[in-house]
């Protein structure tokens, strides 16, 4: 049997050009055989060579492998039978429920018109005064409702509004302190000035001054 045709593995590229050659002529098929099988008749350099060829060939096939399984798993929730069936149940219930919905479209609408109430509450005659009662408290409790909502909403807020109200309040006992001094001064340059020329010798300016 010539083991460059072996069945069981692929052909080499050194095989394929001894085949060439003895299709061509070049080479006969004894003196083919005749060659020793030692499979360091070849040089390192196309061993390493073909080896090389072989792991690329390898690892593109496996590249190829993990590729189609990333895929594969990506595209699990869309693609699975498993996922698929749900959808389908999903849909076929919410198509049925559409149906009815349309199905039963005029009684809806009538529904929807249809007050929430009557208009005539059925109550017994002796809770009538009861029910004024409560009446009276309820509309009492909605008019209160919204500063009771306001005065909560702002209760964080009064610390502060009462500590700037206490800086105001210093700043204008300030302000009438200052008032009052600039009065007395003004009211003493007022005296100043009416007292008769006569009377407005150097000591007295100075007595009153000091």
């Amino acid at each position: 049997m010539n083991p460059w045709d072996a069945p069981a593995q692929p052909q080499t590229g050194v095989a394929q050009i001894m085949a060439r050659c003895v299709a061509a002529g070049v080479l006969s098929q004894e003196t083919l055989d005749s060659f020793p099988k030692d499979p360091d008749l070849f040089s390192p350099q196309l061993q390493q060579a073909e080896q090389i060829a072989a792991v690329r060939r390898e690892i593109d096939q496996k590249s190829l492998e993990v590729e189609l399984l990333r895929l594969e798993r990506e595209g699990a929730d869309v693609t699975h039978p498993f996922h698929l069936a749900q959808k389908f149940e999903a849909l076929q219930r919410f198509t049925s429920h559409l149906q009815g919905v349309l199905r039963e479209q005029r009684s809806l609408r009538q529904r929807l018109m249809k007050p929430l109430c009557q208009q005539n509450l059925p109550v017994e005659a002796s809770l009538h005064r009861y029910v004024v009662e409560m009446l009276g408290l309820a509309v009492d409790f909605i008019e209160r409702l919204e500063s009771s909502v306001q005065a909560k909403r702002f209760a964080p807020s009064v610390s502060q509004s009462v500590t700037t109200l206490e800086n105001c309040l210093a700043r204008l006992l300030s302000l009438v302190s200052e008032m009052e001094e600039l009065s007395e001064q003004v009211l003493q340059w007022r005296g100043i000035q009416a007292s008769p020329p006569a009377l407005l010798t150097p000591g007295r300016i100075t007595k009153k001054r000091s």
